[in-house]
């Protein structure tokens, strides 16, 4: 069964939603439909028992650029029913397994997201960023809590902080991802392991899984969303505009003032 709606694809077979970015044209830039979509989708293989694993994948030469920012300007999430915010918590709270396929650029969401998937492969042309900072902003998806838990406080201040990107080894190195694998091989790859995991008892997926993440699970959405207020009150403030103006006209921007 395949779905097609807000540059977002969604295909299911065999046991395997596969929601996939196509926006390449836009470097699969998230807007506010395709967050909608993808919540649409996890929703649907939350409730289907005939789902049993759920894949995230892009293009061999881009996973995403985070948020579309001329969709995100005019759109901006207005509170925590915002698509974005149902998105990430129906990403947190899904019960059975998530799996990523990242290839090129993940950029702020596109590496956030990774936190809360439970098998990660990427190409090796794969680069990490969360520039939140650099736009004015604070993390989000619950990551100024997950990034320093994986990476450790002083690579998460780099991380969260500089918001430079950081690549495909030293993403396997710190644990964020399982294998590191040719572009054209990643997303394969990422399928032949969501067919073994829907062959595998749900049952016992879904009580792993729980038992691994329990006791972080009202933590992580504690968290996201005291990032999701903080983050909305920043977007209105000096910092955010003058980054975002930077960016719509393509000159550096100025926070002397800021």
């Amino acid at each position: 069964m395949s779905t097609a709606t807000a540059d977002i694809r969604v295909h299911t077979e065999a046991g395997v939603t596969t929601i996939t970015f196509d926006r390449v044209d836009k470097k699969n830039s998230i807007t506010t439909a395709m967050y909608s979509a993808m919540a649409d989708a996890l929703a649907a293989a939350e409730a289907d028992p005939a789902v049993r694993v759920v894949v995230f994948q892009g293009d061999v030469a881009i996973f995403s650029a985070g948020n579309d920012i001329g969709d995100f300007l005019q759109q901006p999430p207005a509170s925590q029913d915002s698509p974005v915010f149902r998105f990430l918590r129906g990403l947190a709270g899904f019960t059975k397994p998530v799996i990523a396929a990242v290839c090129g650029p993940a950029v702020g969401i596109g590496t956030t997201m990774l936190f809360h998937c439970d098998l990660v492969y990427a190409g090796d042309n794969a680069a990490f960023s969360m520039p939140f900072v650099n736009l004015g902003l604070c993390p989000e998806a619950a990551s100024s809590l997950l990034v320093p838990q994986m990476l450790g406080y002083h690579r998460a201040a780099e991380a969260l902080m500089l918001g430079e990107p950081f690549m495909a080894e030293a993403a396997l190195e710190v644990g964020l991802v399982n294998r590191v694998l040719p572009p054209t091989e990643c997303n394969a790859y990422a399928q032949a392991q969501a067919r073994k995991l829907a062959a595998k008892p749900l049952s016992s997926l879904i009580e792993t899984k729980r038992l691994m993440k329990k006791g972080q699970q009202t933590q992580v959405l504690a968290v996201m969303a005291e990032e999701g207020q903080s983050f909305g009150r920043m977007l209105r403030e000096p910092a955010a505009r003058e980054a975002f103006s930077a960016f719509m006209e393509k000159r550096r921007p100025d926070f002397s003032a800021v």
